[in-house]
């Protein structure tokens, strides 16, 4: 396992449990603990975790939105997969909203070269589908957040509701069968509720480990949706809850 395969596992096992020890890491991948100190000193440096004595926690708390070099980081194999399910189901010729995120670019990347018109919602989107001559970009306009690069405000709102789009791509930060598709952030919640009711049928796409989760603005319940794509990792209960909903899951 080279340095980029190992960092990359501590990530995704530091965003499950929050906190991990030099020992047990070095124990786990066979390195030495000096090894293991340079990977977390690089990840510190990118912003992707905070090293402690002895160990690792998570740059954030669990309450906050992780940052996008973080998340861009976590299950990218599964956001790839959940990307080509998604562009299967846009056919050429359609008009496309299309979020940001890491799983929004991935998306992005699967649609260049369709015969397609995409409002980004994102400017790292925007600029993915700006490679591809044959698909149709649009911009909703209005501010832009920092860090995250969506469009956001009353302007961008009001930009959607001059439109109807055929389908809405959806990306979300949690999935609860009670609490329903939430973001971190409110200004992105707005947009997507925006952008929801600008849309003939809204397709989510989210990794599983977005399940059983709540965060902070609530976008819409979870039968908004009329396709969700996620990866095998979906625990049974959870695709039970959503096929008796009457949303069965696409699984990638």
């Amino acid at each position: 396992m080279n340095a980029t395969e190992r960092q990359q596992q501590i990530l995704e096992t530091l965003d499950l449990r929050g906190r991990l020890a030099i020992a047990e890491l070095s124990a786990r991948f066979e390195v030495s603990d000096m090894t293991i100190r340079r990977d977390l000193a690089q990840l510190e440096a990118e912003g992707l975790l905070r090293r402690t004595h002895g160990g690792a926690v998570r740059s954030q708390s669990g309450n906050f939105e992780p940052p996008y070099a973080l998340r861009t980081r976590l299950n990218a194999e599964s956001k790839r997969a959940i990307a080509v399910s998604v562009v299967a189901q846009l056919a050429d010729g359609e008009t496309v909203v299309l979020d940001g995120g890491s799983t929004g670019v991935a998306i992005a990347e699967e649609l260049v070269g369709r015969k397609l018109t995409v409002c980004a919602l994102n400017l790292r989107v925007a600029d993915v589908l700006m490679a591809s001559p044959a698909t149709r970009v649009m911009v909703p306009g209005g501010e832009v957040r920092h860090g995250e690069q969506s469009f956001v405000g009353p302007a961008a709102e009001r930009t959607l509701a001059d439109y109807r789009f055929d389908s809405y791509v959806m990306t979300v930060s949690a999935v609860d069968m009670t609490a329903g598709l939430t973001e971190w952030n409110e200004a992105d919640a707005a947009i997507k509720r925006a952008a929801l009711v600008s849309s003939t049928r809204c397709i989510v796409a989210c990794d599983s480990t977005k399940f059983g989760q709540t965060a902070f603005a609530r976008v819409a319940a979870v039968d908004a949706a009329d396709q969700i794509h996620t990866d095998t990792h979906l625990p049974t209960d959870v695709r039970q809850s959503l096929t008796a909903a009457g949303i069965a899951p696409y699984i990638s």
